[in-house]
């Protein structure tokens, strides 16, 4: 009876620990701060993407991967190839050591400068003289 006594006490006590050890595991979070920089797309190329900001003196140089996401201001997808230099964009990345990886891509429309206005005024002086009229008797 000693003996199925310690069997049954040794399976109950590897019963808890595993049971622990899989709390333990469920307890485990991972917390990941996602920030994002609005800017002009100063490079663009396979693997990183600069912007300069108005608020950091130096571009500012993101790591982005084939998850990365590319949207319109409206949130519909964009073709990767329309990403280029001089677009304004707003970019959601993580931090990952030092380096920053763009997890989504908001691509803005250019502002186009409207055509200049021209104004075209006219200005007509007339000039009358008086002059006396002479009649002939």
């Amino acid at each position: 009876m000693k003996h199925i006594t310690s069997t049954f006490a040794a399976a109950v006590l590897l019963g808890l620990s595993l049971t622990t050890a899989q709390i333990a595991v469920a307890q485990t979070t991972v917390q990941t701060t996602t920030t994002n920089s609005a800017g002009t797309i100063t490079e663009f190329s396979p693997d990183t993407l600069v912007i300069r900001t108005e608020s950091a003196p130096e571009p500012v140089r993101y790591s982005y991967s084939k998850t990365t996401t590319y949207v319109d201001e409206t949130g519909a997808p964009v073709s990767m190839e329309t990403v280029k230099s001089g677009l304004p964009v707003t970019v959601y990345y993580i931090k990952e050591g030092d380096r920053m990886v763009a997890s989504k891509v908001i691509v803005r429309r250019t502002v186009k400068a409207a055509a200049p206005v021209v104004e075209e005024k006219k200005t007509t002086t007339t000039t009358t003289t008086s002059g006396q009229s002479k009649d002939k008797d």
